[in-house]
C-alpha cells in the first residue's frame, strides 16, 4: 500500500515542472519548502485508523492537508487551489498507460465490492475506527455498485487542522481518477457541499468525463 510520504513526494516531483510553468521558480521554491514544513507537522497527527477498504484515499489526507496551507500561505483564491490540486493530482497518475490504468481501476473496484460486505458488518457492530468511512452499499450488478456515504474523515480532519476549504474541491478528484481508470462514476450530492450524503454510483466500464472547466453544478 502506497505511503503518505511516498504520495507527496512523488506527486511533488512529478507536479513541478508544471508549477513553475505557471508561477515561476521562486513560487515553486516557497511552495516545496511550505508544503514539507506543513506535510512534516501534519503526518503525525493523522490517526492510523487500521485496515479499510478506504485505507489508500486516507493517506492522501497529510499531503492534500500540506498543500493546501502552502497555497494559502501564497495568497491563491480558493478556486486556484482547487485547480492546482486537482493538476497535481493528474500529473500525479499521468504516467501510467491508459491500458494498466483501467487494469488497475476493474480490479480495484471489484475488491472492492468482494470487502464491502465486511466493512458494513464491521459498520454495524461499530468496530470501524470513529474516523473510517461509514456507508451505505448497493450491489446493483457484477458490473456496478452505488455507496451513499455518510461520514468522511476528510471533512472531519480538514475542519481539525484548519483547511475546511479544501472540501468540496477535493471531492471532484472522484471524477478525474474515474476518467483516468475508465470506470463510469456519477454522482449529486457530496457532503462537502453541505448535502446529506455522497450519492455515488460506480460502474467497472465505461466513460467518466473529467473536464473541470465544465463545472461541477450537476455532477458533484
Amino acid at each position: 500500500m502506497l505511503r503518505s510520504s511516498v504520495i507527496f513526494r512523488y506527486t511533488m516531483l512529478q507536479s513541478r515542472r508544471t508549477l513553475i510553468r505557471q508561477y515561476g521558480k521562486a513560487f515553486w521554491k516557497t511552495f516545496r519548502s511550505l508544503s514539507l514544513r506543513y506535510f512534516k507537522e501534519v503526518a503525525p497527527q493523522v490517526p492510523d485508523i487500521g485496515k479499510s477498504i478506504f485505507s489508500l484515499n486516507y493517506r492522501f489526507v497529510p499531503a492534500y492537508v500540506a498543500w493546501y496551507r502552502a497555497f494559502r500561505d501564497l495568497e491563491l483564491a480558493p478556486a486556484e487551489i482547487d485547480r492546482c490540486i486537482w493538476m497535481m493530482n493528474d500529473r500525479m497518475v499521468a504516467n501510467v498507460p491508459r491500458w494498466l490504468s483501467k487494469a488497475i481501476g476493474r480490479s480495484y473496484y471489484r475488491s472492492f465490492q468482494k470487502k464491502a460486505a465486511l466493512h458494513l458488518s464491521r459498520q454495524e457492530q461499530n468496530q470501524l475506527h470513529p474516523l473510517d468511512w461509514r456507508i451505505a452499499y448497493r450491489k446493483l450488478s457484477e458490473e456496478a455498485f452505488e455507496i451513499d456515504i455518510l461520514t468522511c474523515p476528510f471533512q472531519k480532519l480538514s475542519a481539525q487542522f484548519g483547511v475546511a476549504g479544501l472540501l468540496p474541491g477535493i471531492c471532484r478528484m472522484d471524477y478525474l481518477f474515474a476518467n483516468r481508470l475508465s470506470n463510469g462514476f456519477s454522482r449529486t450530492k457530496t457532503l462537502g457541499d453541505g448535502d446529506d450524503c455522497c450519492n455515488c454510483h460506480y460502474e467497472m466500464t465505461g466513460n467518466c468525463v473529467w473536464a473541470p472547466e465544465t463545472g461541477f453544478a450537476d455532477r458533484k
